[in-house]
């Protein structure tokens, strides 16, 4: 494992010509981000040793380089989901290539079910925690040297850039919730009873992706800021029929929000 990535890391090298230290994952919700990042130059999946490919309609397969805020940046244009048939391994592949190439903060994004009542469809949630639901973990066997056997996930998501990020909404006048994430495997959406479980579980929101790229990134010492923009709604009595388009109808309805508090946290960080 720890050749493949250093392989596609020396292969990425070779083709960039900035330093970047943060990386933007372009889940759903911040996908207009990608048209802000100036001076960019981008590189295909398909073109890089040992990347998997995105499978998934609405998500693109590219990185891209350039500036946002004034920083030089790394940005994934499409993730790879568990659900796709990736291993974990797979699906946080990129994330050690981050480590490999120098990156320090990691953005992430996603479009959750909201499970918490005080919350509607379109809001803004930073996420605080994670529960992992996943049934494969991404640290599962021989333990590679970026971090400890056992990395400690007091602090998975860093409390200083939520702390920014919430002073970024109040000035801009944007609403934010706070809540915890909970990641599973998809591809289904939830049924009422499943919704109502992990209510119960203490979950926020839940959705398909993120979690294990967050687990993986702590382990590299990589620091995180998430948000998930709640695109449909998993509360008792009023749990309806959903379909991918109207949960890719509502993220673009949020998207400037997002981008807004975003590119100035990327900015501030």
């Amino acid at each position: 494992m720890l050749e493949r990535i250093q392989q596609t890391a020396n292969f990425l090298k070779e083709k960039m010509h900035t330093q970047p230290e943060t990386a933007i994952i372009l889940g759903t919700g911040l996908g207009n981000l990608a048209e802000e990042i100036t001076e960019k130059y981008e590189i295909a999946y398909k073109d890089i040793p040992n990347f998997p490919i995105s499978t998934v309609e609405g998500h693109s397969g590219k990185l891209i380089f350039g500036k946002l805020g004034g920083k030089d940046i790394m940005a994934m244009q499409g993730r790879f989901h568990y659900y796709e048939g990736y291993s974990m391994q797979e699906v946080t592949f990129p994330v050690r290539v981050m480590r490999e190439l120098g990156i320090k903060t990691l953005f992430v994004s996603n479009a959750s079910g909201g499970t918490n009542p005080a919350f509607h469809i379109g809001d803004l949630m930073i996420i605080t925690d994670h529960i992992n639901f996943f049934p494969e973990h991404p640290l599962r066997g021989k333990n590679i040297p970026y971090g400890p056997r056992f990395p400690d996930m007091s602090k998975a998501y860093d409390p200083e850039l939520i702390r920014k990020a919430d002073a970024i909404a109040a000035a801009m006048g944007i609403s934010v919730q706070h809540g915890v994430y909970i990641g599973t495997q998809g591809p289904t959406f939830e049924t009422p009873a499943e919704y109502h479980m992990f209510r119960v579980m203490g979950a926020d929101a839940v959705g398909m992706s993120t979690v294990p790229e967050v687990i993986v990134a702590n382990h590299c010492g990589i620091r995180v800021f998430g948000m998930s923009v709640i695109t449909d709604l998993g509360l008792e009595g009023q749990v309806v029929e959903v379909s991918h388009e109207e949960v890719q109808k509502a993220a673009d309805e949020a998207q400037p929000k997002m981008t807004a508090i975003m590119r100035e946290l990327i900015k501030q960080a």
